[in-house]
């Protein structure tokens, strides 16, 4: 009888720390993601919004800020979970020097028992635009 209860409790141990881990696990997975995604995204974005007629005639670096804002916006969606709702903040952005100053936000739910909880996860980024002499 006594062994039959550590069974019971090793086994009870073992699923509480499962559904610790695969909580911890999808919290963290989620940000490291977002965090990637969004430093990737506006690296590529910029890039793709660089003025090349303006480089070529003046030789300094500029970039067009409708055409990063659509290309960050698309290439983002485009990756993003479909299981998130994202909201993206775009603070700054000089067209020269090229510099962006943006914050994409997410919520994520989860249930332990009957209690609802809420993590607002929230990843800053302000990027340069470096180009060699």
């Amino acid at each position: 009888m006594r062994e039959s209860f550590w069974m019971v409790f090793i086994i009870g141990l073992g699923v509480t720390a499962i559904f610790f881990i695969s909580f911890f696990q999808s919290l963290t997975t989620t940000d490291e993601q977002n965090y990637t995604l969004l430093k990737e995204a506006t690296e590529a974005s910029m890039y793709d919004a660089v003025d090349l007629a303006y480089y070529k005639k003046t030789g300094t670096v500029k970039i067009n800020r409708e055409k990063f804002v659509e290309n960050f916006v698309r290439r983002f969606s485009e990756s993003a979970s479909l299981n998130d709702n994202y909201r993206i903040k775009i603070y700054d952005v000089n067209e020269a020097p090229p510099k962006v100053s943006l914050e994409v936000s997410t919520k994520l739910d989860s249930s332990v028992t009957s209690e609802v909880m809420e993590f607002n996860i929230q990843n800053r980024l302000d990027a340069i635009l470096e180009t060699p002499y």
